[in-house]
């Protein structure tokens, strides 16, 4: 059955209870530097939590959203909310509706689903959301960039745009009257947001190494025409059609292909809403920001 959640509001880490791998966490100094270079502007300051080598449970990451949404709401009406936060994670496998979802997209019986299955307050229609997908949730308060939903999914878009393009030398676009970032007629990332008093949380996801596989158990955001596909499909697409692999496409390593996306994201996600990173301590214990090499 569809579970209806009241995620907890609180922001003590004892109400989130997936434990972190063990990996050494050290700060990631190359990236923030990288990035903080970019531009001599003064630049808004993002909180960043970086779990992107983490499965955290749907649920426990929706309520963390909820409670920094929370506490940034209490700040802007004191005129003191002077950050942004982004985190960057993945999921364990879930299916998620928005509001307004319709059921008429699930291809099981709501009772017994494949996966846990939740209703959300965001937009859009049902999507999956499981290992090899990089999911990044920006909690950025609008009044400080522009005040403009429909910008702010276009300036999402374009940070996976330019992540494919730069990184990975895909040719990815928008589709008039849809949300998301398309390889012809392939979804490579979905995007569902909230908004409340300007101050957006959910996100959107970037499949990357993810097993589409589930997403044939649902009509993927309600498009029954187009397909879904992923970072390691399309350049094992290219391998195949070239019968020789790229110089700058050397990423068939999963977890070489994960690290390498997300890097570019958190790049590219700073350029596009000019931001510089903080890194701070999660509730899930860890304090993020790893000693990494930005690509070339």
């Amino acid at each position: 059955m569809i579970i209806f959640v009241n995620p907890n509001f609180s922001l003590s880490p004892s109400s989130l209870t997936q434990s972190p791998s063990k990996t050494a966490h050290k700060i990631d100094v190359s990236l923030i530097s990288s990035i903080v270079s970019m531009t001599h502007k003064p630049r808004r300051r993002c909180d960043y939590y970086d779990l992107h080598k983490e499965m955290i449970p749907y649920v426990e990451a929706w309520s963390w959203q909820k409670a920094i949404v929370k506490e940034r709401k209490s700040l802007s009406e004191n005129s003191e909310d002077f950050s942004d936060a982004l985190i960057i994670l993945q999921h364990q496998p879930v299916y998620t509706l928005g509001t307004r979802g319709s059921e008429e997209y699930l291809n099981f019986d709501v009772k017994s689903p494949p996966f846990d299955l939740y209703r959300t307050e965001r937009g859009g229609e049902v999507t999956f959301h499981g290992p090899g997908q990089l999911v990044m949730y920006p909690i950025i308060n609008l009044k400080y960039h522009k005040m403009d939903l429909h910008w702010y999914l276009r300036a999402l878009e374009e940070v996976v745009i330019r992540v494919l393009s730069v990184t990975f030398s895909i040719d990815a676009s928008r589709v008039d009257g849809l949300t998301g970032v398309w390889v012809g007629d392939q979804k490579l990332a979905a995007i569902g947001i909230r908004v409340s008093r300007w101050i957006t949380y959910h996100g959107l996801a970037l499949n990357v190494t993810t097993d589409i596989t589930p997403f044939n158990q649902i009509v993927p955001c309600g498009i029954r025409d187009r397909q879904v596909g992923s970072i390691k499909g399309l350049l094992g697409e290219n391998l195949s059609s070239n019968g020789h692999r790229a110089a700058n496409n050397d990423h068939t390593d999963d977890c070489k292909l994960i690290d390498i996306a997300y890097k570019s994201l958190v790049r590219e996600f700073c350029d596009v809403f000019q931001l510089d990173l903080q890194p701070k301590f999660s509730p899930f214990g860890v304090f993020h920001g790893k000693t990494v090499n930005l690509p070339s």
